[in-house]
């Protein structure tokens, strides 16, 4: 299983983002390791599945649907238990990681 988190130079929720990963993967009692990507270009963006900033992808599935890749360097918002956050939760990671392994 690859995990990767797509973000942004300088994106404020790429941390709270690999937290988020890291503990969705220790819930899940897996060890692996997220690699973290800075998308620097639009190019870039557009050839991965970047839905803004920042993204996390299963093996290459973001793993939290409902956004539309774009090729825009910004912010992405997620819809929370709590309200908007800039960041998924570690619960809005662990189905996406478990459909993975199933795979």
């Amino acid at each position: 299983m690859r995990i990767e988190i797509l973000t942004i130079d300088g994106c404020p929720n790429g941390p709270a983002a690999e937290r988020a990963v890291r503990h969705a993967l220790s819930e899940l009692g897996f060890d692996t390791e997220p690699a973290v990507r800075v998308i620097r270009t639009p190019a870039e963006a557009a050839a991965t599945a970047f839905a803004g900033s920042p993204t996390v992808l299963v093996d290459g599935v973001d793993a939290v649907p409902g956004s539309a890749p774009i090729q825009d360097l910004a912010c992405r918002v997620y819809r929370t238990a709590d309200g908007p956050s800039g960041h998924p939760t570690a619960e809005m990671l662990v189905p996406a990681l478990r459909a993975a392994l199933r795979r």
